[in-house]
């Protein structure tokens, strides 16, 4: 069984965990719940689990939604260099994927100079590549983008001797009750699924099993499926897509939410 003392995810909302609501919120000091706060996800999945197996267990979590590759190498990397943890997860490129023009190749390298980075510590690095976007209207013309870069991913992975989880074959992703109304965050069932995931790849025991079958689905009525389509739109697409074109990010002048490699509690 393997023992990780010391744990630092990097990455975006993926790695945040939206929108995975968390069991015990941070407060702040009105008492209401703070914002950065707000999410479990995958990555406190795993650390629980970490947690559990060593008491001196220490974790942070430097990722913030919308941060593209560039970014979270800039900012998040130097920081895990300096924590020199046992352990590190990089997952980004989502972000980028979704903006015309990306370049898949180009955000390889630079992935690959952070993993080097990272790897020059003696810290053991978790690469992910995606889901297969086919089943997503607002990814699925650029599948093949999203293809190459994952074909990239896996690569670096085998290059450098990193731990890969593969979201890809993971069928259970592919599933619309594994995802929140936005359509582009996993919902508390879709994270529970990638921690266990990621703690098989990693050799640590977990009582979940990320091989899930969904019960057969009800008829949907297709006017009612229309229905959540135009909301989706109003409610998901439209302010995603104002962002983009303002210059703005949903993260933008939020902080991560575990700053710091302590304890995990």
């Amino acid at each position: 069984m393997t023992r990780y003392r010391s744990f630092v995810a990097l990455g975006d909302s993926f790695t945040e965990g939206m929108n995975d609501p968390a069991v015990h919120p941070a407060v702040d000091a009105s008492g209401l719940p703070a914002e950065a706060g707000r999410f479990r996800g995958w990555a406190d999945r795993v650390a629980e689990r970490l947690a559990a197996l060593d008491p001196e267990f220490r974790y942070a979590n430097l990722a913030v939604r919308g941060k593209l590759i560039d970014q979270v190498v800039a900012d998040q990397v130097p920081v895990a260099v300096e924590m020199r943890p046992d352990l590190v997860s990089f997952c980004a490129g989502g972000n980028d994927l979704l903006r015309p023009g990306s370049d898949p190749d180009r955000m390889a390298k630079k992935l690959a100079g952070a993993v080097r980075r990272l790897r020059d510590t003696g810290a053991e690095v978790l690469l992910f590549t995606g889901v297969d976007p086919r089943d997503t209207p607002l990814m699925r013309r650029a599948r093949g983008t999203f293809a190459v870069f994952y074909l990239h991913v896996r690569s670096i992975a085998d290059l450098y001797g990193c731990h890969l989880v593969d979201q890809w074959s993971m069928q259970g992703l592919r599933d619309w009750r594994a995802w929140s109304d936005d359509r582009l965050h996993m919902n508390a069932e879709g994270h529970r699924m990638v921690a266990a995931k990621v703690c098989e790849v990693l050799g640590v025991p977990c009582d979940d099993d990320w091989r899930f079958t969904w019960p057969p689905r009800e008829n949907v009525d297709p006017r009612a499926k229309r229905r959540e389509d135009v909301q989706w739109v109003r409610t998901h697409l439209g302010p995603w897509v104002l962002r983009r074109l303002r210059g703005r990010s949903s993260g933008d002048d939020l902080d991560p939410k575990r700053p710091d490699l302590k304890p995990f509690a």
